[in-house]
């Protein structure tokens, strides 16, 4: 195929070149031969300088394909041989995709358009930084007279769609590849967004003016409709640029809504919400110049226009209009004056006035939605509370609308989110509706506020009426989450959402409603108390008459909703205490009165009673053991015998602090080493053997048991003394020893109770009380082993079922072991490896066959030479790199893992 600068090319040959594309295309669709008709097309982009013909397949063809490939071709080549191609043929290039564009305005093939204007997109960004200042203004001439109307209204929506595909391509997330370093794109980016990107800004602002009115003023759907939604779209995707070029940044002084603008590690997982921070050069565009009010006056105009139609809120310019406002609700930093944040909160007090049609009166908006009329707007509004709320702190979110109404944003963020929650209550559904959206939505937004502004894991202190919204809303989740659990013991499906869902899974929605719980701390865990009474009195009145079953699931969300009310997650760490919690109950100084330790004091009666087989048999089932294991996990860590016990005596300082101390201490030292710490210790320990004995089977409640609340007991060394002195600690090892049933654990839970066992012994006295608890715990296992590996018949024996388990099982416990080395355990340990060289070298032989077994001998012996290594003398490190080589050899000669 010739190229466009081979002029040799005659009719004859491009008519034939078309007519094979188009035949190959052709063929695709119809599936006839499909791999030769792609290698033809193929060939096209391929060819050297295919452009003449590529052009006169767009100019000619009938086939919309054959002109979608040919441009395809076109944008390949040209990338390809751009280093070769002189300045005149890259310009013309381009100034053919934008001709032609133009002139197929009213093309009805949209997607041929879109193709020929993103390879002009394309060409422009890859001669970008080559093209002289007057070849772009020559471009952007041609666009500008387009996007401004000059040519008509499909033009002016070409024109507008070219800068959508322009800007794509300038963004790096959005970029095609071009084979060029990171530098050129960035270079690229930087130009544009520092001499071009407020110009597009503007002509698309002008765009979207110039036909505004005639769409307000006519009754039907007219053609100008378009171009206003893609002047709108592209004014958002230009406030959705990563604007990184603040060019008076230095000189803007820090306000209270620039200085509070959160970052990634308070961000919502939930919902989108993107800042918008281009700097002082554009607050004339965005602010001064009334661009706001006229996009809300628009939008409201449009709304009351259109008010009887309710599909409406669905088309596409008002989407587009509402996703602008929210947007401008993100708007944040240097482009506001140095006034103190005065022109940022009238910014936000003019968009929140606009928007409150949209969701208030909450009863009124949700009524409508639930007749039939869309939620989209609703939505909407939600998401610029968030936003809003993302720009600033929750005094000056809540003040906005005390300028315009008798109560603050916060209760309007209260009574909405109620409403909400009642609907979902109502429906009760497993599938996600538009409350569950807004709800999530909501919920991110009373995150964002909550969460404070340093980072100190406390929560942000709420005035009064913002302390009821929040007491009140946490009534009304509550409400929901014990309607939805009841609820959900009828579901006939047995395939319920809430049954299915895992504690983790749950686990960021309840971190909201923590959050929410602790900003009116002393009403929300009284409310939990209450609660949690009502249905220990319903279960007790009502045994072996009633069924119990609802209340149970009850039980289990209270759990859930109350282990983060009270402790955080310790993610590697021992959490403390919840700052509201320290803080909130300054008058009370009696411990047993402390409406924390009131609570948890009742939980932890109730889980006892568990202990009783009876009760555990009517009210105990697996799932709520689950939720009672997980919650003393939790709460163990944060409040059994704390280590800022012996810290409060420190703090001095005003008589409000000095209450706030004598109420922190009672809380603290009621669960203490000298209080009722031990006791419930001694609870805990007796419940989790009684678990692992009862439970057969359970592996998730097993799992929670070995990994999380064992686990979390043998993470403090004061609580590590304490256990290793309980009866219930030494039965448990002793049933680790001899049960039978605790054999049967999985391989994990086994690996987590052994190594929870071994790294209790850094309780003991001292190292040699140490090493002797830790060979009495293991020693039954590798003398299991040694004798075995003696059998005479060992490849006989070593094949049947159970000894396969057994040797697995132990496998398993003495990979626990090693990995809970430590200095004063390191000795046994040390012996508990060597003492099982020869039978592992033994066994390795024997089960070459069987890949499990095999994994678990390799990875023993890993972890226990890494726990070992670092503490070994010279002739012991020899001693295990010879045991390590023997092995190797004997995996080697044996062809073990290659088969």
């Amino acid at each position: 195929m010739q190229g466009f600068s081979d002029g040799g090319a005659d009719l004859a040959q491009l008519q034939s070149t078309m007519r094979t594309i188009e035949v190959a295309c052709t063929s695709i669709q119809m599936h006839i031969n499909p791999t030769a008709a792609e290698a033809t097309i193929l060939s096209l982009a391929q060819s050297p300088q295919p452009y003449k013909a590529c052009q006169f397949i767009l100019e000619n063809s009938q086939v919309a394909n054959a002109r979608f490939q040919a441009v395809a071709a076109i944008r390949d080549a040209a990338i390809r041989e751009w280093s070769f191609l002189s300045n005149e043929d890259r310009r013309s290039l381009i100034s053919f995709c934008l001709c032609f564009i133009m002139q197929h305005a009213s093309s009805p093939e949209g997607y041929v358009q879109a193709k020929v204007s993103s390879v002009a997109a394309q060409l422009m960004k890859r001669g970008w930084l080559e093209f002289t200042a007057a070849e772009k203004e020559a471009f952007f001439y041609q666009v500008k007279q387009a996007i401004l109307g000059a040519h008509g209204v499909d033009v002016q929506f070409i024109g507008v769609n070219f800068l959508e595909s322009l800007i794509s391509e300038f963004s790096p997330s959005t970029s095609s590849a071009m084979g060029l370093p990171r530098e050129f794109h960035e270079q690229c980016r930087t130009s544009l967004e520092l001499n071009y990107l407020k110009t597009f800004y503007f002509w698309a602002r002008d765009a979207a003016l110039s036909v505004t009115n005639k769409i307000i003023e006519s009754d039907a759907v007219i053609p100008e409709v378009k171009v206003c939604t893609a002047a709108l779209r592209l004014m958002l995707q230009i406030l959705n640029w990563e604007f990184r070029h603040d060019t008076n940044s230095t000189k803007a002084s820090i306000n209270v809504f620039s200085a509070v603008v959160r970052h990634d590690n308070a961000s919502s997982k939930r919902s989108e919400c993107v800042l918008v921070q281009p700097g002082p050069a554009w607050c004339d565009v965005l602010i001064s110049s009334g661009h706001v009010g006229w996009l809300l006056g628009l939008y409201a105009a449009l709304r009351q226009k259109f008010s009887c139609k309710g599909y409406w809120l669905d088309c596409p310019i008002a989407v587009s209009a509402r996703k602008l406002i929210v947007q401008f609700c993100s708007l944040t930093g240097s482009i506001f004056a140095s006034d103190n944040g005065k022109m940022q909160e009238n910014h936000m007090l003019q968009l929140l006035s606009g928007i409150l049609q949209w969701i208030d009166p909450p009863d009124v908006v949700s009524k409508a939605i639930e007749e039939g009329k869309c939620e989209s707007e609703m939505l909407d509004g939600c998401r610029a509370l968030l936003s809003i709320a993302t720009v600033t702190t929750h005094f000056v979110f809540d003040q906005l609308l005390k300028a315009i109404r008798p109560f603050g944003t916060l209760t309007l963020l209260s009574t909405l989110m109620c409403e909400v929650v009642k609907v979902l209550m109502t429906n009760n559904t497993d599938e996600e509706t538009w409350s569950w959206e807004a709800r999530d939505i909501l919920l991110d937004t009373w995150t964002i506020l909550l969460v404070p502004m340093d980072g100190s894991g406390g929560n942000a202190l709420l005035p009064p009426e913002g302390k009821h919204a929040a007491a009140n809303i946490f009534a009304m989740i509550v409400e929901s989450e014990l309607k939805v659990a009841s609820a959900s013991v009828a579901n006939d499906d047995g395939d319920s959402d809430y049954l299915q869902a895992s504690i983790s899974a749950m686990d960021e929605r309840l971190s909201s409603y923590a959050l929410i719980a602790r900003a009116a701390i002393d009403i929300t865990i009284p409310l939990l108390t209450r609660h949690f009474s009502e249905r220990f009195v319903r279960l007790d009145q009502g045994r072996g008459i009633i069924d119990p079953t609802e209340t149970l699931e009850e039980l289990y969300s209270l759990l859930l909703i109350t282990g983060h009310v009270l402790a955080d997650e310790g993610d590697g760490e021992t959490p403390l205490v919840p700052t509201a919690i320290q803080t909130d109950f300054v008058d009370i100084v009696e411990a047993e009165k402390h409406p924390v330790v009131v609570l948890s004091a009742s939980i932890i009666r109730f889980a006892e009673q568990s202990m009783d087989p009876e009760v555990r048999a009517t009210v105990f089932s697996p799932r709520l053991m689950e939720a009672v294991i997980w919650f003393l996990a939790r709460w163990s860590h944060t409040y059994l015998m704390p280590l800022e016990e012996s810290k409060c005596h420190l703090s001095h300082g005003y008589d409000h602090q000095h209450q706030s101390i004598h109420s922190r201490k009672a809380l603290l030292s009621f669960f203490g080493e000298h209080n009722q710490g031990q006791i419930v210790l001694n609870i805990i320990v007796r419940i989790s053997t009684m678990t692992l004995m009862s439970y057969p089977g359970e592996k998730d409640l097993q799992g929670l048991t070995c990994h999380h609340l064992l686990h979390t007991l043998v993470r403090r060394k004061n609580i590590c003394h304490k256990l290793v002195s309980l009866d219930s600690w030494r039965d448990l090892a002793n049933a680790f020893i001899n049960e039978k049933v605790l054999f049967l654990l999985s391989s994990a839970n086994q690996r987590s109770l052994a190594q929870t066992l071994v790294l209790s012994a850094s309780g003991l006295r001292n190292s040699e009380a140490s090493n002797q608890y830790v060979r009495g715990l293991m020693v039954h296992m590798t003398t299991y082993l040694v004798e075995l590996s003696n059998k005479k018949n060992l490849k006989s024996v070593a094949q049947q079922p159970d000894i396969i388990m057994s040797v697995s099982c132990f496998l398993e416990r003495l990979r626990g072991a090693a990995s809970a080395a430590e200095p004063r355990t390191q000795r046994a340990v040390y012996e508990m490896g060597i003492s099982v060289m020869n039978p592992v070298l033994l066994l390795l032989e024997v089960y070459k066959h069987e890949s499990a077994v095999i994994y678990l001998l390799l990875k023993f012996i890993v972890d226990w030479v890494d726990g070992q290594i670092s503490y070994l003398e010279a002739q012991e490190t020899a001693s295990v790199i010879d045991f390590c080589m023997r092995l190797l050899q004997l995996y080697s000669s044996h062809n073990i893992g290659k088969t």
